[in-house]
């Protein structure tokens, strides 16, 4: 894990913010350079899944040419939800760095049930919680000014 690409994520999610989306960023990185980063783009695109991971995801297999990430790592600035974790399963990322824990029993039983290795899939590495405090205040800032607006 790399606290820098941390730091890129949550400038994502910080363009994120500033275009009234949640806050979410996400980077893939593949021997500690970075393919791609992106963020959510659900409100912008009117369209239910452009999610960060979503978006990040097909910019670096558009750069690698190849839908398989084997050996990216995948660093987000809170939990995947169950559609993401499932295509970066599918996008066979190895790891995934997440800040912060969405704090829904549910969704974190989903995703590691997703990331746990199937017949045709490997485990997704995953840890959560790893930037607790930025993750917690960029999204708090965006839901107060949602709730002032």
């Amino acid at each position: 894990m790399n606290n820098r690409f941390f730091d890129i994520a949550f400038k994502e999610a910080q363009k994120a913010f500033e275009l009234n989306e949640v806050p979410v960023g996400a980077v893939i990185v593949k021997d500690g350079k970075i393919l791609a980063k992106a963020h959510n783009m659900k409100e912008k695109k009117n369209c239910s899944i452009y999610h960060a991971e979503i978006q990040v995801i097909q910019k670096a297999t558009r750069k690698l040419n190849n839908w398989r990430l084997d050996g990216c790592e995948l660093y987000v600035t809170l939990d995947p939800c169950p559609m993401c974790a499932s295509a970066i399963k599918q996008s066979r990322i190895k790891c995934v760095y997440s800040a912060l824990n969405n704090l829904d029993e549910n969704n974190i039983k989903i995703i590691q049930k997703i990331f746990h290795k199937d017949k045709i899939n490997p485990e997704v590495i995953f840890e959560s919680n790893l930037d607790i405090v930025s993750s917690k205040e960029i999204l708090n800032s965006f839901f107060k000014k949602q709730r002032n607006s």
